[in-house]
């Protein structure tokens, strides 16, 4: 901003001179050049006024991009999804899901996450979901494969089979950033409750958990977080209670 003020002041004193110059010359319309160095003037400072503008123009832009996404993800039409073996894919579940993570307040992220991919192996992504949705956990995903609400619609169609599951499903980068998720299956149980960093850059500061990464499954997963004591065990355990209730 210094060097656009900077600028500004040049091109006022570059006008003045001009005119003083031309007060010099013979068969010059004086009036004239000066009315002109007064329009430079006020130009360069309407100049200045409108580089500020944008830039208060472009913070206001940046704050609305969450907001217009959402609504165009809130916008999908429940009779376009493609049908999965229980129907249509409850995909308004999963935006709701998405927009209640995005204006969660504070304490409110999930204590209990299985960390996920399309890329997975059908079977074994389908018993995960099953599995950590009896737990009372949630399944996360980085995001849409080749940013397409169909595509990954379409994937998971082929793999939930209860239509309930689809309320233990997530998207959100932001667990995927504050955990420093490399690889799936990654498995976390969290201490205490805590708050997601809503921006792009920031990092979350996440309490003390329990973390295992590999092709295990849920059961072994909290079984060995509950018997290994840890800062996630009493969260396993409670997980582990409600996966080993008799299936309603």
């Amino acid at each position: 901003m210094r060097l656009l003020a900077w600028s500004s002041a040049g091109i006022i004193a570059l006008a003045s001179v001009s005119v003083l110059l031309a007060q010099t010359i013979d068969g010059l319309d004086v009036q004239a050049i000066k009315q002109r160095s007064a329009d430079l003037q006020a130009e360069a400072q309407a100049f200045v006024d409108q580089v500020k503008d944008r830039g208060d123009a472009l913070r206001e832009d940046a704050s609305t991009v969450r907001e217009h996404g959402m609504e165009n993800m809130q916008r999908v039409a429940t009779t376009d999804l493609p049908k999965g073996p229980a129907g249509p894919i409850d995909f308004d579940e999963i935006v709701q899901g998405a927009a209640s993570n995005a204006t969660a307040g504070g304490g409110e992220a999930p204590q209990l996450i299985a960390f996920a991919s399309l890329s997975m192996p059908p079977k074994a992504l389908r018993q995960l979901i099953q599995d950590t949705a009896r737990a009372g956990g949630v399944v996360v995903f980085r995001g849409f494969p080749n940013n397409s609400m169909k595509e990954f619609s379409q994937a998971l169609g082929k793999i939930v089979e209860r239509q309930d599951d689809f309320a233990n499903i997530g998207i959100d980068p932001r667990l995927f950033r504050a955990f420093d998720v490399q690889v799936v299956p990654t498995y976390v149980a969290v201490s205490s409750d805590f708050d997601l960093c809503a921006g792009f850059s920031c990092r979350t500061k996440v309490p003390p958990h329990d973390r295992m990464i590999g092709n295990v499954t849920v059961e072994y997963a909290l079984s060995s977080f509950a018997d290994g004591n840890g800062p996630g065990a009493r969260v396993a355990a409670v997980g582990l209670a409600n996966l080993r209730k008799p299936a309603r």
